[in-house]
């Protein structure tokens, strides 16, 4: 029984484990856990912050927080990987229809930025406080950060040459997927600023005008 155990925790989360069995469930209250951290976590500061907080913050006792999560590091790389989660669903959900390919790329860049605006908060907390993650856990951060972009360079590859759209180099692909990662995370690190001049959509349409700049407007050299 203890291995059966063991076997449905490693297919909820085979990183994070869990004693909870629904992985709907695990999903759910981790998310609802995370948001309360990320709050706490401005707050109060990492270090400052207990789990006992968390727990209370979150509504749980702290022997049903630890059903979920088993520190606070764990809640840290979990915030991570929703970030990456989140933009995984935003693209998908970008790509359907048919639009032209100038159109869905814009698309696919409009949900992402909102998502960057959406958790501007937990963003901002990935880059402060990473650094007191163990190495793994730093190093799984760096992963996800990387299959961010690599969302936005699989999805230019597979328009490339396709239809209207031009055909891109490897090093063109790599730099416009970095750019759109970057420009929406931006957002998040300077909204204290750019909000005062600009929305959040007049913020996207102009980077949007930026990004296909680079592929409609300039030939590769």
């Amino acid at each position: 029984m203890v291995k059966d155990r063991k076997k449905k925790q490693r297919i909820t989360d085979p990183e994070v484990p869990t004693q909870i069995k629904n992985p709907e469930l695990v999903k759910e209250r981790r998310r609802h856990i995370i948001d309360a951290t990320v709050t706490l976590f401005i707050d109060h500061g990492y270090h400052k912050t207990t789990t006992r907080m968390i727990a209370g913050a979150a509504g749980f006792s702290i022997g049903s927080l630890y059903e979920y999560v088993s520190s606070k590091e764990d809640l840290l790389y979990l915030v991570c990987k929703t970030i990456h989660e989140e933009v995984q669903k935003a693209v998908e959900e970008a790509l359907t229809g048919t639009t032209g390919d100038r159109e869905i790329l814009a698309r696919v860049i409009r949900h992402y930025f909102k998502v960057c605006d959406n958790m501007a908060d937990h963003i901002l907390l990935m880059y402060q406080v990473t650094q007191f993650l163990p190495k793994k856990w730093q190093e799984r951060v760096l992963t996800n950060e990387l299959n961010i972009t690599d969302i936005f360079i699989t999805t230019l590859n597979r328009m490339s040459g396709k239809n209207s759209f031009p055909v891109l180099g490897v090093d063109i692909v790599n730099l416009v997927g970095h750019n759109i990662s970057v420009l929406g995370q931006m957002w998040a690190f300077r909204r204290w600023h750019l909000q005062k001049q600009f929305t959040i959509d007049q913020y996207i349409a102009i980077q949007t005008d930026f990004i296909l700049g680079l592929i409609f407007l300039k030939e590769p050299s």
